[in-house]
Formats: structure tokens, sequence, C-alpha cells
């Protein structure tokens, strides 16, 4: 009786690990309702075409993604803050050549609705 009971108890604190486990590494999808939805495209200033793998981090909150095939990128941010600073960072210096950072800092308040979101294009220069 002593071990079936130990047994539950293991077998409870494993299952609630590798829950806790899953939901750090996969995190939670965001909450539109308290979120703003900032997605745009990021080309090369020379050429006009879109630019894979800039890392787009978003500040105060720090997160970030990368561009895809297309240049694009989707991130929410908090709708609490009125102003947003978006960081381009070329993070693969050889596939696409080489692009200086750039910053840019977006306004918030001025959208109402929460269902609207926040579109930027930016054009990267090279080094």
């Amino acid at each position: 009786m002593k071990r079936r009971w130990l047994r539950g108890v293991i077998g409870g604190l494993s299952f609630t690990s590798a829950l806790f486990i899953f939901q750090a590494c996969y995190g939670m999808e965001p909450d539109p309702g308290q979120d703003r939805l900032v997605e745009g495209k990021v080309t090369a200033k020379t050429t006009g075409l879109p630019i894979k793998n800039i890392m787009v981090i978003a500040e105060p909150d720090g997160h970030g993604m990368q561009t895809n095939e297309k240049g694009e990128f989707t991130l929410y941010t908090p709708s609490i803050i009125d102003q947003v600073k978006l960081t381009f960072e070329d993070i693969d210096f050889t596939e696409n050549g080489s692009f200086q950072s750039r910053d840019t800092l977006i306004s918030t308040h001025e959208i109402l609705n929460f269902s609207d979101s926040i579109y930027v294009n930016i054009t990267m220069e090279e080094k």
C-alpha cells in the first residue's frame, strides 16, 4: 500500500514537471486582448529585396524573432505601453550580405482598437 502511494506521488510529480518544462520551452500564446500585434517587412535599401534572418527585438520587454524568407516578422508587445523601440540586427552576416543595425520607435497610443495591428516597413543599408 505504501509503495503504491509513493508511485502515485512520484508519477504525479513527473507529469507536472513535464508540463512545466513544455510550457517553459514553448510558451503560451499571447492574449490578443492585452497585447498589440506588430508586423512588418524588412528589405534591403539598394535592391528592395526582402532580407531573411534579421533579428527583430521589441523593447522594453525584449521579445524578438527572426524575419522569414519573405523578410516578414510578427510579434506581440504589451498594449499598456505607448511607445515600442524595435531593433533590427543582422545575425547571419554571410548568407544575405552584411547590414547595419537599425532602431525605430513606434507609437501605439494612436491605435484605439485592439484588433488593429501596427505594420512597419524597414529598409536596411548594407555595411
